[in-house]
């Protein structure tokens, strides 16, 4: 049994760093694709060998530290200054700052996600319209506090090379945050002020 359970936490630990490259290279942030397509890649069937989403964002944080170590804060760099564009942009509807590029696992191929605020999502739309920016519409599945999940309207465009995504949440029902993928806890949201500290300061 002792033997099964260490070869049990080994796989776990390969499943992670296998997860954790996939997300890297593909710029996805879904943890349960990369957990299917790392376990194919693996011949792992045995699903209590799945690691669990902080397993990965560890994982994923050494692979980065080992792998991209030169290149990767340059890419942050880049990331956290489109983001802090598109912010002043959308400056009308109170953006926050969500996900990789603000804790700082992002790498070159990691979308920017922004939260806005406002009861009509069409504000949005018409923004990017009226200045002539190219874009696509999306629906994010969150989970919220109380094991409730909701979809919220958003859009997709480029700037600066950059996929950045723009998620609309209500302005006047003041829903809480949604929970992380990562912990489940609450998602970290940061201002225009907040990035331009973490911009001030190369080693985050």
């Amino acid at each position: 049994m002792s033997q099964y359970s260490s070869r049990d936490r080994h796989m776990r630990l390969r499943l992670a760093q296998e997860a954790a490259r996939i997300m890297v290279e593909t710029g996805n942030q879904d943890f349960l694709m990369a957990k299917r397509k790392a376990a194919a890649h693996l011949s792992a069937t045995d699903t209590r060998q799945l690691p669990s989403n902080q397993e990965i964002e560890l994982a994923l944080r050494e692979y980065l530290r080992l792998f991209r170590s030169t290149t990767q804060p340059r890419a942050l760099q880049k990331l956290r200054e489109t983001a802090l564009t598109a912010m002043q942009f959308f400056r009308a509807y109170d953006p926050r700052l969500v996900g990789p590029v603000l804790h700082g696992t992002a790498d070159t191929n990691t979308p920017v996600t922004l939260h806005v605020f406002t009861d009509t999502s069409e504000d949005i739309s018409f923004e990017l319209l009226e200045h002539q920016i190219p874009f696509e519409t999306l629906d994010k599945h969150l989970r919220l506090p109380a094991d409730e999940y909701a979809d919220f309207p958003g859009f997709r465009f480029v700037a600066n090379e950059i996929q950045v995504e723009v998620v609309v949440f209500p302005r006047s029902r003041h829903l809480p945050a949604p929970l992380s993928p990562v912990d489940g806890k609450p998602m970290q949201r940061a201002n225009m002020a907040t990035l331009q500290e973490l911009l001030g300061n190369s080693d985050k």
